[in-house]
């Protein structure tokens, strides 16, 4: 029965072609209030004085703090394999209670 309880737990995520083709970006502007952050990926062209925004991502601030935490995991992860050897594999889940801190926006 537990089975069934984490089975049904468990999401389908689909990955269009398009989406799996990626966009690149070499800047990103972060802005935020106190309800949502919003990440704009720019890409800018040298020479080029006008750049278009070619995605932008709405956060809670929840989703934005696990984000960073799982960014700064991601970090760790990489040193611990310069040390250890091991590569750890982090999969970002938002709907995973967090333990971390309430961070604080200005």
């Amino acid at each position: 029965m537990e089975n069934n309880i984490e089975e049904s737990n468990q999401i389908q995520i689909e990955l269009s072609e398009e989406v799996a083709q990626g966009i690149y970006s070499n800047l990103a502007i972060i802005s935020h209030s106190s309800s949502e952050f919003v990440v704009d990926f720019i890409r800018v062209v040298p020479g080029v004085p006008k750049a278009k925004v070619k995605s932008r991502i709405i956060l809670t601030p929840e989703h934005a703090k696990r984000l960073l935490f799982a960014l700064n995991l991601k970090s760790a992860s990489k040193k611990l394999k310069e040390v250890v050897g091991v590569d750890f594999i982090l999969f970002l889940h938002f709907s995973i209670q967090s333990n971390i801190n309430t961070l604080a926006f200005e």
